[in-house]
């Protein structure tokens, strides 16, 4: 599934779509379009988190707010639920269970590797916490658990988003391919299934889309 074949679903249906639902899909369609255009990984990548992150984020009150990581947790969540094809699962166990497999021994992409670099905890505690998140992500992966092994997987790709979108990379740079490479596999599959997911339950209430289009 790429943006043309969904562009053309999201016209024939947008009519009967709320208005919460049609302008998540419309922005995020719109990245997803930008995202396959582009011809170097770190822009494809950004493109695609912004196109997951249009579809998900939600304007909630302040007192309730949570952690970006668990808001987008809790959306994937609800997507598993309302995935009736099983599409989701299919994706993970099989169009990509290499690359995430690479990704789960990769430090680069592991957050508390980071911050034993910036001194804020030490090596034998960031190595700890990889070596259980890997045996989450094992447990996860033995019992067949698709939300528990996507919670992990974003995990990363977070880590990866945000050394990018803070200016902790250099565009094009030689020491972060691999990550970017096995990300943006992940990335580019799941984002337009999420769309996906979305079309096919238009009456699921998804919450008020940030920054709502303001008529002047």
């Amino acid at each position: 599934m790429n943006y043309a074949e969904l562009k053309t679903r999201q016209r024939a249906e947008r009519h009967a779509h709320s208005p919460n639902l049609a302008i998540r899909v419309h922005r995020s369609l719109s990245w997803l379009n930008r995202a396959e255009q582009a011809d170097d990984l770190d822009g494809r990548y950004v493109f695609l988190w912004i196109a997951f992150n249009a579809a998900y984020a939600t304007e909630i009150d302040g007192q309730q707010r949570l952690s970006e990581q668990e808001t987008f947790k809790a959306f994937l969540a609800k997507l598993s639920e309302l995935d009736q094809q099983n599409a989701l699962e299919d994706l993970v166990w099989h169009a990509f269970p290499s690359n995430i497999r690479v990704l789960l021994d990769n430090p680069y992409v592991f957050q508390s590797f980071w911050d034993h670099q910036s001194g804020k905890i030490s090596k034998a505690q960031w190595q700890q916490r990889f070596d259980a998140g890997k045996q989450r992500a094992k447990a996860a992966l033995g019992a067949r658990d698709t939300n528990g092994v996507l919670a992990v997987v974003f995990s990363r790709l977070y880590t990866l988003r945000n050394q990018l979108i803070h200016g902790g990379a250099t565009w094009n740079g030689k020491i972060n391919r691999d990550q970017l490479r096995d990300c943006v596999a992940i990335l580019g599959q799941l984002v337009p299934l999420v769309i996906e997911i979305m079309l096919d339950n238009p009456n699921t209430l998804w919450g008020d889309a940030c920054y709502p289009v303001v008529e002047s």
